[in-house]
């Protein structure tokens, strides 16, 4: 079993996202540790970007902030292998083709394994287009997690069939960012991810309250918050850890609550 999949074992998986380098990678590992410390799950660090297409106004900030405070990638692998000296769960990047693409694919996947990554995700890699990456993520052992919106509709059965690690569904049509309300029929979604295939689904994109954590643990796997946290950070700077951490404790209990028995 990867462990990726091992993060759904224990019940509902609360996945927590952090731009590295916001506002310096010292402050990025500080968050990390108290987010697994209160529950976390697994990890999505976000590598920067200077054009970060899927993200909203709160996590397009925190790229920004990183990237003036001259943060690169090769200093983010340095960073991830200091942290899993001490960091067990697993963790995946979140970043764009780009990225990877001006790195060199094969020597970017390479390093992501060698430091003890778990996975890739890349918002702005069209299923039809991943041949460019998997065959290279497969080779050294790296997933590559694949993305269902609202639109994939007819696409999803396709898209879920390959999938990887687990399944990113992202709750509404836009950008990232805190919604007061997820109208979107996620139950149809998640019903059709399920019927092609058995690794674990989470939700992501504007879960910010335990309210909504608890609903969308209802329906999925697992709850993926960034924005929210994110927002903490931008706010408390280097003395957000302790915020955070508190704030993830906060939303693990809330899904434990709801499902006390997984």
């Amino acid at each position: 079993m990867s462990r990726i999949k091992e993060a759904f074992e224990n019940g509902k998986a609360f996945i927590a996202f952090v731009t590295c380098g916001d506002p310096d990678l010292e402050t990025t590992g500080a968050v990390v540790r108290e987010m697994v410390k209160n529950g976390a799950d697994l990890i999505e660090l976000g590598i920067p970007f200077s054009d970060p297409t899927a993200e909203g106004p709160v996590i397009q900030g925190a790229n920004l902030r990183a990237l003036n405070g001259g943060v690169t990638t090769d200093q983010i692998f340095e960073f991830v292998k200091e942290l899993r000296r001490d960091v067990s769960v697993p963790m995946v990047f979140m970043t764009y083709a780009n990225v990877v693409f001006s790195y060199g694919a094969e020597r970017f996947i390479s390093t992501c394994r060698k430091i003890g990554m778990d996975g890739l995700i890349l918002p702005d890699l069209p299923y039809e287009e991943k041949e460019e990456f998997q065959p290279i993520c497969r080779r050294f052992g790296l997933e590559l997690i694949s993305l269902i919106a609202p639109t994939s509709e007819k696409r999803i059965a396709m898209i879920a069939g390959e999938a990887e690690g687990f399944v990113y569904l992202v709750s509404s049509l836009g950008v990232t960012g805190v919604r007061s309300e997820i109208k979107t029929d996620l139950t149809s979604i998640v019903e059709a991810i399920r019927r092609n295939t058995d690794i674990p689904c989470a939700i992501g994109f504007g879960i910010s309250t335990p309210e909504q954590a608890a609903r969308m643990a209802g329906l999925a796997d697992g709850v993926i918050v960034g924005s929210a946290i994110v927002r903490l950070i931008e706010k408390y700077g280097r003395q957000a850890p302790e915020h955070v951490g508190r704030y993830v404790k906060e939303m693990k209990a809330a899904i434990m609550k709801a499902f006390p028995e997984e």
